[in-house]
């Protein structure tokens, strides 16, 4: 009996992720389970396990509930030397205060006249080999018969120093029904000496090809539900160059469903946003401080960046190999931010 139930367990082992640390009967389930969770270095992982989970957000429920897959105490060591923002783990609560000053922002100061009076001039010497991203934000009114027609009111760039690009108000292209003045703070007198959509769509394309007008993206756009903006912009851009906090698959929930940039602000930056009325600025520069937050991970450079991975292998290939070899075949199912940083180091 004892035997038997050894070489259950044994069984077990051969077959356990040796990423997230699931359990499987039969390897062909092991490998469909590789196939479909793009185990890589990318993925969010505990510091002290090194359990890979899906997102940031699988990863803190891993830090604040035990865990039955992983045998190590992460839950009670995380709560005495682990930063609730970005979830790492030091090794002396000294370490883990020093760090906490730099890991909580706090809210970005308020436009002022002088700020935007003092707007960095984006001609092509400013987006040289410096700035590689910028931040955009839009506020919208409402249009058509009920309000709910979507329109640009007001636009908002910023540079990785947090840096005001452009800001400006933009007149409607159809007559405003809504200024929902209790989120936007804008009224008719706001608008009124405002640019046309077509003028501000060109100004932010010409700020993002880096002052040439062959409509080649340069930089890359960061923002938050960045197609929402876009389609009220009516601009076009290579998806490539885009970087949205809300379909960063790190950034979202378990169930891979966008998280607001208000929640992402408050737990992973530690501060506010919000609160009253929306601040283009503010929402700049939070999807911004979120990008390079992310882009700032030390992932290293083994591991393979997004591709087809194990599923252009043959599944007969993959029953053969160990569960370590998988791992090393495996792919992340979307390009991770830190490769922003390697190609431009």
């Amino acid at each position: 009996m004892d035997s038997q139930l050894l070489s259950s367990r044994d069984t077990k082992i051969r077959h356990r992720c040796v990423a997230c640390y699931k359990m499987f009967n039969r390897r062909e389930h092991l490998v469909e389970h590789m196939k479909v969770s793009h185990h890589s270095v990318h993925q969010p992982r505990c510091g002290l396990c090194l359990k890979h989970c899906k997102s940031f957000e699988s990863l803190r429920e891993h830090l604040n509930v035990p865990d039955h897959l992983c045998k190590g105490n992460c839950q009670t060591i995380f709560s005495e030397r682990g930063c609730s923002l970005c979830l790492q783990v030091f090794e002396e609560a000294t370490a883990l205060a020093e760090h906490k000053n730099k890991c909580h922002l706090s809210p970005p100061p308020p436009l002022t006249t002088s700020t935007l009076r003092n707007q960095v001039n984006p001609s092509r010497s400013h987006v040289g080999s410096r700035f590689k991203a910028v931040a955009v934000d839009c506020e919208m009114v409402g249009g058509g018969a009920d309000g709910s027609l979507d329109q640009c009111a007001s636009v908002c760039l910023v540079d990785e120093d947090e840096n005001v690009i452009l800001f400006t108000h933009v007149q409607p292209p159809h007559p405003v029904t809504d200024y929902r003045h209790e989120v936007t703070g804008l009224t008719e007198v706001d608008l009124k000496d405002g640019m046309t959509l077509q003028d501000v769509r060109e100004k932010v394309l010409a700020i993002l090809c880096g002052g040439h007008n062959d409509g080649a993206g340069r930089l890359l756009l960061v923002g938050h539900d960045l197609k929402h903006d876009m389609n009220c912009l009516t601009l076009q851009y290579p998806s490539h160059l885009l970087r949205d906090t809300a379909k960063y698959v790190p950034l979202m929930k378990t169930n891979l469903v966008s998280q607001s940039l208000r929640y992402l602000t408050k737990s992973y930056l530690g501060y506010k946003i919000q609160c009253g009325k929306h601040e283009p600025y503010e929402d700049c520069v939070s999807a911004m401080r979120l990008y390079k937050r992310m882009r700032d991970q030390e992932h290293g450079l083994s591991g393979k960046a997004e591709g087809n991975g194990l599923n252009s292998w043959k599944q007969s290939d993959l029953e053969k190999m160990k569960p370590e070899e998988l791992y090393k075949n495996s792919t992340s199912e979307y390009r991770c931010w830190c490769l922003d940083r390697l190609s431009h180091s």
